[in-house]
């Protein structure tokens, strides 16, 4: 079982036969509602796009919302760690640490699935060093990239094993853990996704060096060839994972946590085919063995016939929309149509079971009307991560299907209003749907909930509200030599490159192997 498996039980998926209600209004008056695809067998109600697009949030709102609502909880002392770039895993609501002997309301109280003291996760690191790597790709602030610099070289240093291959998923008492064999194929993606960022950002290719071996290892170690998947473990550990544990979360994250947007960075043509290879068969696996028509959702587990249920861990609106985002963004990249066009009806389908036109906002997920009852029903209750991809799946559709654009100031609007701590910064673990009041007896910041997903959300926010309203799109990067030909595009998106002002080197002598780049794209895909 996942290590968020205890938690997400109450995340549970099911079938509701229900429209997409498309409301043209401003974020907090309901109006009359269309549905997405529109029925055009009679008359109906044509979509105003241009209303539409005067609601949608300017870029300009997600490079504010990353300043002013995100980074304030990430640049404090507390937040960058000790020595910097040793970031904590676990903060208090308000960005102090955490004092194991009296620890705070929202530590103490924690499902232990997502806090356990004794641990410093590999993980989390990682995860807040893209963060800093998204902040410098949004603002171009030395700092920011000096951040996450110093978080890659402390896992460089200490998280890599460098006697068995791979990276230890944790450190107890300062030793990496555990065993070569009992770590988690998931945590190892997510060991690679803060400096697969840095290179991203800097094509450096000591950073591609690391990369590249890290993949391969997870590869030629979980690739099981008679299950044609990545395994979860290949021996039982301490936590309960066991090798006959076959996850979605498995495949789903190596491609997530970084191969799909490292991929078009891989200059030699060879490597990049193969890495191509593999994203495709990952995906094929998650499409061939993990879907479920019954209800139009993933599995989570397909380790015995009982766990493909409803109310099984991972079984959800999000880890569903996310699967499906990405086998399209695979079937584009690798020029799969097949992929593409498995995918493209579902997300229409999760998404109009999701949204919640009454509140502009989704539901996570489906539960039992009452317990142990045989009716279930939307489960209105809003967790960060799967909001986000809920989002950033609408607006990626929303790029050859504007319709979608009039869902998005709404759930926009929820985010900013309700999701985000207005006080301290960052973004709510879980707001409850009926007072739209963040559960405090969950951290903001723990095992498993970083900035990850909140910088992401930032970025694809920005990115997608840049195209969709024919404004240039502005990146920073900050390139060790000039990057090969092709090789450098808008995360996982493709685009044209309309300009390219490659600077000065950095002040900072931590950074002089560099150059400073403004990067401006249109005509994003």
């Amino acid at each position: 079982m996942s290590t968020l498996a205890h938690l997400r039980l109450r995340v549970l998926a099911g079938v509701l036969a229900c429209g997409l209600s498309v409301f043209l209004s401003t974020a907090h008056a309901v109006a009359p509602s269309v549905v997405i695809p529109v029925d055009v067998s009679g008359d109906f109600t044509k979509i105003d796009l241009q209303k539409a697009l005067a609601e949608l949030p300017p870029g300009e709102r997600w490079l504010t919302h990353l300043t002013d609502e995100l980074l304030p909880f990430w640049t404090t002392p507390e937040a960058l760690g000790t020595p910097l770039g040793n970031f904590p895993t676990y903060r208090c609501n308000d960005g102090s640490l955490v004092d194991p002997a009296n620890p705070c309301p929202e530590i103490k109280n924690a499902d232990p699935a997502i806090v356990n003291l004794s641990r410093d996760y590999v993980r989390s690191k990682s995860r807040q060093i893209f963060a800093y790597g998204v902040a410098y790709h949004l603002t171009g602030e030395e700092r920011y990239l000096l951040y996450a610099r110093a978080g890659a070289e402390w896992l460089i240093a200490h998280a890599l094993d460098r006697k068995h291959g791979g990276a230890y998923s944790w450190f107890e008492d300062g030793r990496g853990g555990p065993a070569v064999l009992q770590r988690t194929s998931q945590d190892l993606a997510y060991a690679v996704t803060g400096i697969a960022f840095l290179h991203y950002l800097t094509h450096d290719p000591r950073y591609f060096k690391i990369v590249a071996d890290l993949k391969e290892h997870i590869f030629k170690t979980y690739y099981d060839r008679d299950w044609d998947m990545l395994r979860w473990v290949r021996e039982p550990n301490a936590d309960g994972d066991t090798p006959d544990q076959k996850e979605l979360v498995s495949q789903l994250d190596q491609i997530y946590g970084y191969l799909l947007w490292s991929t078009p960075t891989v200059a030699d043509p060879r490597l990049r085919a193969e890495w191509e290879r593999d994203l495709k068969n990952v995906a094929l696996t998650m499409r061939e063995q993990f879907y479920g028509d019954t209800y139009g959702l993933y599995w989570g587990a397909i380790t015995h016939t009982a766990s493909r249920d409803l109310g099984t861990g991972h079984t959800d609106f999000g880890h569903s929309i996310k699967t499906l985002w990405l086998t399209y963004r695979v079937g584009l990249l690798t020029g799969d149509a097949g992929l593409v066009e498995f995918a493209k009806p579902r997300m229409y389908d999760i998404i109009r079971r999701a949204y919640l036109p009454d509140t502009g906002s989704w539901a996570r997920g489906f539960k039992p009307v009452a317990p142990g009852s045989d009716r279930w029903t939307l489960d209105h209750d809003k967790e960060w991560w799967s909001l986000a991809e809920l989002d950033q799946t609408t607006a990626t559709l929303a790029l050859v299907d504007p319709g979608f654009i009039a869902i998005l100031p709404r759930t926009y609007d929820y985010w900013f209003k309700y999701m985000v701590d207005h006080e301290h910064g960052e973004i709510w673990h879980m707001v409850n749907a009926a007072d739209n009041k963040p559960d405090l007896t969950v951290p903001k910041q723990h095992s498993w909930k970083n900035a990850f997903h909140s910088f992401e959300h930032a970025l694809i926010g920005y990115l997608t509200t840049q195209q969709l309203r024919g404004a240039p799109i502005v990146l920073h990067y900050a390139f060790a030599s000039q990057p090969a030909p092709g090789t450098v595009q808008p995360y996982l998106y493709t685009a044209r490159l309309e300009s390219d002002n490659t600077g000065e080197p950095f002040a900072d002598p931590a950074l002089r192997a560099y150059r400073r780049a403004e990067l401006t794209f249109s005509s994003l895909r």
